[in-house]
């Protein structure tokens, strides 16, 4: 299966911040890259004659060029975006940072032996131009109006590449979610809008009942043989063992444990007690009329999710693994052959795919069955989502090899309470992944021989 691993894609190839804003729809990409409007390659000669290393990454330069080139993209693009445009040099400074960040990272993609050949550029300026509503054709003859090399455009799509592949080897494998975090989202999401109800609990419980009748040394002796059962809690002794051993209450040959619930169906005084305690959490002491009550949090759930309808997608693919003796360009053109026979009716997709896919899908034909927004990597689901049931794309180049996909049918459905949980669980991986991917770049960055130097006087 090609479950979905990251945001960072070659969604962030971005084409210049000239075009209508709405018909971009893509992130803007770090690598510098000259706007509509300021002065092209050809005309900056002038500028270049006078330019000036501003900083040295690992014995690579960073121009004063580059920094002014980045700084204008920055400013046309807040611009557009109505936002607004910090001082000069305070986008001067987060520019020279920006590049010296990808230079180092740029690097790093060399040393691990990490390239690009041209069948993935050509699927890259593909989506660039997709993204932008143009067939390839528009998208070059615009690079060419503006002053842009198409041989830099394109080096810079490879460089971009580069800098996806990195991360998705270094980060992505840092990045776990797991059930606990998954259940501890909901709850939160659950208690900022009240739905305190909608939660179950287990609460386990050791009980040092109190006589009606009891005087006040006998009240002060329980709770003190109470006390001591929290502290042997809290120490870490085995709840299950000190409820048989002290606890009054019915439930202590259960180990205490009142059984999975909804919080309405316990006492108020309880569920205040463990409010904010995490799965394992011991309580204060707790009194009520029935006397002394140690409580632990076994467990939590969220109950009742609200019910959620998506588009799935239903769609058979063909992976073909690049290999010492398969190139990614060998893989697209067996995979358009492919697509050739089954489409003059010489083959069908199944048997190909039994045949052929180097994928645990193989033997379902290809089958990858039923599957929700988000469950595949974003290259693969972008061709996806453009197919007609029944169209098969043309090849498609992700991390995983080539695919070659065909949808079989789409509708609408109610996401089960699991499959809600699972769309969580990406959601807070793609924020985990953002988060260790800062963290991951500012380790490059520190690990990166940086020279700041001067402009000459």
């Amino acid at each position: 299966m090609i479950l979905r691993l990251t945001a960072l894609s070659a969604a962030c190839l971005i084409y210049f911040a000239s075009l209508p804003s709405q018909a971009q729809g893509l992130r803007p990409a770090s690598t510098p890259v000259p706007l509509a409007g300021q002065p092209s390659l050809a005309a900056s000669s002038a500028v270049r004659q006078a330019d000036f290393i501003v900083a040295v990454v690992n014995s690579e330069p960073i121009t004063n060029h580059d920094v002014a080139v980045e700084v204008r993209r920055t400013q046309q693009q807040l611009a557009q975006q109505r936002q607004p445009v910090p001082d000069a040099r305070e986008l001067a400074r987060e520019a020279l940072e920006r590049l010296i960040n990808e230079k180092a990272q740029l690097q790093l993609a060399k040393e691990n032996g990490i390239k690009i050949d041209e069948p993935s550029i050509d699927q890259a300026e593909q989506s660039v131009a997709l993204q932008n509503q143009m067939s390839v054709e528009a998208l070059r003859r615009r690079i060419a109006a503006d002053g842009i090399d198409p041989k830099q455009f394109r080096e810079q799509l490879r460089q971009q590449l580069m800098l996806t592949r990195l991360r998705e080897r270094e980060v992505e494998p840092r990045v776990r979610i797991s059930d606990l975090e998954v259940e501890q989202y909901l709850q939160e999401r659950q208690a900022a809008s009240g739905a305190v109800a909608n939660q179950l609990v287990n609460i386990a419980q050791v009980l040092v009942a109190v006589p009606e009748n009891a005087n006040d040394s006998q009240i002060a002796a329980l709770q003190a043989k109470a006390q001591r059962a929290l502290e042997r809690a809290r120490a870490g002794e085995d709840f299950a063992t000190l409820a048989r051993e002290l606890s009054d209450a019915a439930d202590r040959a259960n180990g205490g444990q009142l059984g999975l619930r909804a919080t309405d169906r316990y006492p108020g005084l309880f569920l205040e007690a463990i409010q904010g305690l995490p799965v394992g959490g011991v309580s204060g002491l707790v009194r009520s009329g029935a006397g002394f009550h140690v409580l632990k949090v076994v467990e939590r759930r969220t109950a009742g999710l609200p019910p959620m309808t998506v588009t799935q997608s239903r769609a058979r693919h063909i992976l073909l693994r690049p290999s010492a003796q398969l190139s990614e360009a060998a893989a697209r053109d067996k995979l358009n052959d492919f697509r050739r026979r089954i489409q003059t009716g010489q083959t069908d997709f199944a048997t190909l795919a039994r045949e052929n896919s180097q994928d645990g899908s193989a033997d379902q034909g290809g089958d990858l069955g039923w599957a929700y927004p988000g469950q595949f990597v974003p290259e693969f689901e972008a061709v996806m989502n453009r197919l007609a049931p029944g169209q098969i794309s043309d090849p498609l180049i992700s991390r995983f090899g080539v695919h070659l996909i065909q949808l079989l049918e789409r509708r609408n459905t109610t996401v089960s309470e699991r499959e809600q949980r699972e769309m969580v669980r990406n959601m807070l991986r793609e924020k985990k992944l953002a988060e260790t991917y800062e963290s991951w770049a500012r380790d490059v960055r520190a690990r990166a021989y940086v020279e700041m130097r001067d402009p000459p006087q």
